[in-house]
């Protein structure tokens, strides 16, 4: 159950935060028309994933979320003009 999205802090953003049953999934969304510079992937590089894993500090600090596991996902989006879009969701990207 998605449970936020686009929660900002003074440290950034996080584009969604969702729960299941004994965990706490922060996810990084990317979209792209093309792979030309790079999948949406690539740019979640080291650095993004350490300023979202002290966002998502920041927000159970926040909410005073119940202990639970946390999880980092990635979903791509690829949308080519005048095609379909190709969504992926990389569950533990990192």
């Amino acid at each position: 159950m998605v449970v936020a999205h686009n929660w900002r802090c003074r440290h950034g953003e996080i584009d969604l935060v969702a729960t299941a049953p004994g965990v706490v999934v922060f996810c990084e969304v990317k979209a792209r028309r093309s792979d030309a510079y790079g999948t949406p992937a690539a740019a979640v590089t080291a650095r993004k994933q350490a300023r979202l894993r002290a966002l998502a500090a920041a927000w159970l600090a926040a909410t005073d979320h119940p202990p639970s596991r946390v999880r980092f996902d990635v979903v791509t989006v690829t949308w080519p003009r005048g095609q379909s879009a190709v969504v992926e969701h990389l569950e533990g990207a990192f």
